[in-house]
């Protein structure tokens, strides 16, 4: 098991950032991709960023290319998204995935493990 826990969110004004942290735990001695997710109320989760195990691989949703930037410590079992020029339509609960495989994807389905979500507000 992995249990994920997620880190930065809040309250920021339009234009603003913020930056998310992932810290794993458990059997985290496993080469894992990891991704990042988002989810509004009424809506699907949606793909936001993914990263491969050796962190050379990204991977963005085309609302968060050249505004996100998602990386990986793996000395300290903790993932990142830094989130600059944020928007409005950015406000939803963002949630920290990992991939049973090194392999990044921007399917929902091919992550087993998710943390709890933290909440990610813009204000205009």
């Amino acid at each position: 098991q992995v249990q994920l826990v997620e880190a930065g969110g809040g309250l920021v004004q339009s234009g603003g950032y913020l930056r998310l942290s992932c810290a794993a735990s458990g059997r985290t001695d496993s080469r894992r991709a990891m991704g990042w997710f988002r989810q509004t109320p009424g809506k699907e989760r949606e793909f936001v960023a993914g990263i491969s195990w050796s962190g050379v691989s990204t991977y963005y949703a085309d609302s968060a290319k050249g505004r996100f930037t998602i990386s990986r410590d793996n000395a300290k079992n903790t993932v990142y998204l830094q989130m600059n020029s944020l928007k409005p339509e950015d406000t939803a609960v963002y949630y920290c995935a990992a991939r049973v495989s090194t392999t990044a994807s921007a399917s929902i389905y091919d992550y087993r493990y998710w943390g709890q979500g933290t909440q990610v507000t813009v204000s205009s």
